[in-house]
């Protein structure tokens, strides 16, 4: 899988190019805290006719170094991935922080973007303290509370035990530091400045951003549509991996 060097920061990426058409917006993922471009289901890492990158940020999954300390930071290295591979304006989707970054990419460089998909997320991601403060004395039991929180309350355990061994591969100041980030992040007052074609998507079970703060960037945003999904907590693009690829996939084809 390719990297590119962004001054002493490697970026590890994966990318797949399925039959897309020459000039068609490419597609950029971004996963949230802790996560990993694995947090990304099949379904949108190879989304048909469709040039996918889904990026290991800073810290995170085979991108090796120091993880951000704030939204903005993290802004800026998608941005600077982005002009490295030389991207023509892009769909940018985030996931929960990465909902943050894509934010901020819009807020400050929308020239280089096309569109923008916003899951699980919102325009401030306040975090509760049973996870800052938890992170710091016991990480493994606070990946498994982050894990509950995560899916619908009727999750198979099996993929919370995955959810929290795979955050546990995130180191602890990396995972602190993204949630750190996110408890500093707020745009609200920004939002009716991105004016660009968004698709707001939310799990109906979501507890970590629960759907009223999707309805909000829906609300707020000149040019944005929603989607609420059913039996789908936080991670809702894992657990209605067809769902959302489809909207997705319909979305970024009218770019």
């Amino acid at each position: 899988m390719p990297t590119i060097q962004l001054g002493e920061q490697t970026i590890y990426y994966r990318r797949s190019q399925s039959g897309a058409a020459p000039h068609a917006a490419p597609l950029v993922l971004v996963h949230g805290a802790g996560g990993t471009s694995m947090h990304w289901p099949g379904e949108l890492r190879r989304l048909p006719e469709t040039s996918v990158y889904a990026l290991d940020l800073p810290g995170h999954g085979q991108s090796p170094g120091a993880g951000c300390t704030t939204i903005a930071e993290y802004a800026q290295v998608v941005v600077d991935w982005a002009d490295a591979l030389e991207l023509p304006p892009f769909v940018l989707a985030g996931h929960s922080m990465g909902g943050a970054i894509a934010q901020t990419v819009a807020l400050h460089h929308p020239q280089r973007l096309a569109g923008l998909i916003l899951v699980g997320t919102g325009a401030r991601l306040a975090v509760s303290p049973a996870i800052l403060d938890g992170l710091s004395r016991d990480y493994a039991a606070t990946a498994r509370l982050i894990a509950e929180w995560a899916y619908k309350r009727q999750a198979d355990p099996a993929t919370l035990d995955a959810y929290a061994a795979a955050m546990l591969k995130t180191p602890v100041n990396v995972t602190h530091g993204d949630f750190v980030a996110c408890s500093a992040f707020d745009v609200t007052g920004a939002l009716s400045q991105i004016a660009l074609p968004t698709l707001v998507i939310v799990g109906l079970e979501d507890r970590l951003t629960p759907p009223k703060l999707s309805r909000f960037l829906a609300q707020q945003m000149p040019a944005a549509r929603l989607l609420e999904v059913p039996e789908a907590g936080h991670m809702v693009m894992l657990e209605q991996s067809a769902v959302v690829a489809a909207a997705v996939q319909e979305f970024v084809g009218m770019r």
